[in-house]
């Protein structure tokens, strides 16, 4: 009876299932891939990042292509013709041009031409004829030209590709945080049913050596066999699951422009709430109206209907008639200034209106259509932000409710668990009983880690919703 007892208490002691609470613990020798660690391999190697910032490099190359239309310009035009002995005629034309904000040029020119066949209109004269004068629009183009469009437009979609970027770093940092949040819910996973299937194994050892010293039903070592296989079954699951998981976030490490694969002794670690906004540089002081003040995606809606604003302004712009007038001081003597005055010039004065303006009509409807079409995509794109992020705050404070729940119910289940092993070592239960209640607690822990899980991804969520997964160093 004596030896009865010792072989009971023996098994209480070695085979009781060590059940905690389900958590990340990992040996001193395993290597830990922190979030902050990986978060930082995305903003600065992943190749979509310098992709972004080709997109700003696109809106300044544009900038720069349209201040070009302001560059001081020299032009020179050389025509000769001789047939015979005989000079037609020999023309030389240059002129050197400064472009204005507004449509006002101005410009000096020498022309030289000879011949025996030249337009008298043509004759300047002997050594050249020089003259510095300045032309404008005074109706269409004086306000605003295609000119001066093309640089206003140019300084908006500049910024508008800063917005543009911004959007598609914040949706990389997005994709690539629920990425690092599928591998620790798989690795959770695997070492939830790691460690029962060890519990698994220790009771189906304990059953064995009962069934032989004659404690225990031969049938009780088939059902503890069943537990294993059963175990062992969902852990090879649990770990396909987790190398899934590795495969598909080793698409956002790159070093150097080349990918990392990552080795299954690399193991995540949950990050700290507090820390977890600190990475993601959050503001929680920020409300609804700051998120939307500052959101890269009202932002380039912005930028586009300011462009779309300069482009109705030309497109009102061009129903006013064009009259463009030139006039020009003349001089053959252009050492001295006192010899370009009002008695000796050249002008010119030109007048166009078309009659009934349908292809300008035409344009001014379109463009104000694509205004209105833009405010509208705006007013619409402000109230699913507002939405979404009131939508993800609800979930959020839900999700913490639920896990407090879980919480309760894991350190419930697990005190079940002990109560009925206890039960089973003094032969008042079975391994049924033991096996359903554990059964329980693995569910209830899975269901701990999902939720877990759906806590940070809510964060992130919120977080890629405000548009501010954005780190200034990028």
């Amino acid at each position: 009876m004596m030896r009865n007892i010792k072989f009971i208490l023996g098994l209480i002691i070695i085979f009781s299932p060590k059940i905690t609470h389900a958590q990340t613990v990992y040996q001193d020798s395993t290597q830990i891939l922190t979030f902050e660690e990986y978060i930082g391999y995305v903003k600065q190697h992943h190749p979509l990042v310098k992709q972004a910032n080709l997109v700003l490099s696109t809106g300044e190359a544009n900038l720069l292509k349209a201040r070009g239309s302001f560059d001081p310009k020299i032009e020179i035009d050389y025509d000769r013709k001789k047939f015979k002995n005989t000079e037609y005629y020999d023309q030389l034309n240059t002129t050197f041009k400064i472009p204005t904000w507004y449509g006002v040029e101005f410009k000096g020119n020498f022309e030289e031409n000879t011949g025996d066949f030249l337009n008298p209109n043509l004759t300047v004269p002997e050594g050249g004829l020089y003259s510095a004068g300045i032309s404008f629009s005074l109706a269409q183009g004086f306000l605003i030209n295609d000119r001066m469009a093309m640089l206003k437009k140019a300084r908006f979609f500049k910024e508008q590709t800063k917005a543009d970027r911004d959007i598609l770093i914040n949706d990389l940092l997005f994709e690539a945080s629920k990425s690092y949040f599928k591998w620790l819910e798989a690795s959770n996973e695997e070492l939830i049913y790691k460690r029962f299937l060890k519990n698994a194994r220790e009771r189906f050892n304990g059953i064995q050596r009962s069934v032989y010293e004659g404690e225990n039903a031969a049938i009780d070592s088939v059902e503890a066999k069943i537990q294993v296989s059963d175990r062992s079954l969902s852990y090879e699951a649990a770990l396909l699951k987790k190398r899934k998981a590795m495969l598909q976030l080793s698409n956002y490490l790159w070093l150097n422009d080349v990918p990392i694969e990552l080795q299954d002794e690399l193991l995540p670690a949950k990050p700290n709430p507090m820390l977890f906004n600190k990475w993601l540089n959050i503001n929680n002081d920020m409300t609804v109206p700051d998120v939307l003040m500052n959101h890269p995606k009202l932002k380039s809606l912005d930028y586009k209907i300011d462009g779309l604003s300069v482009d109705t302004s030309l497109k009102k712009n061009k129903l006013l008639p064009k009259i463009e007038l030139q006039y020009n001081f003349l001089s053959q003597d252009y050492n001295q200034i006192n010899s370009f005055n009002t008695s000796n010039y050249k002008t010119n004065l030109n007048i166009s209106l078309p009659i009934f303006l349908r292809k300008e009509r035409g344009d001014l409807k379109l463009a104000n259509l694509k205004l209105k079409d833009a405010n509208f995509e705006r007013l619409s794109t402000e109230l699913t932000i507002q939405n979404k992020v009131n939508s993800a705050n609800l979930e959020i404070t839900s999700l913490a409710k639920q896990h407090q729940l879980i919480g309760s119910m894991v350190k419930n289940y697990t005190a079940l668990v002990r109560a009925e092993e206890r039960k089973f070592y003094l032969g008042e239960s079975s391994l049924f009983l033991i096996n359903t209640r554990e059964k329980n607690l693995i569910n209830t822990e899975l269901k701990e880690n999902i939720l877990s899980i759906k806590q940070l991804t809510a964060n992130a969520s919120l977080y890629h919703i405000m548009g501010v997964l954005i780190i200034d160093a990028l």
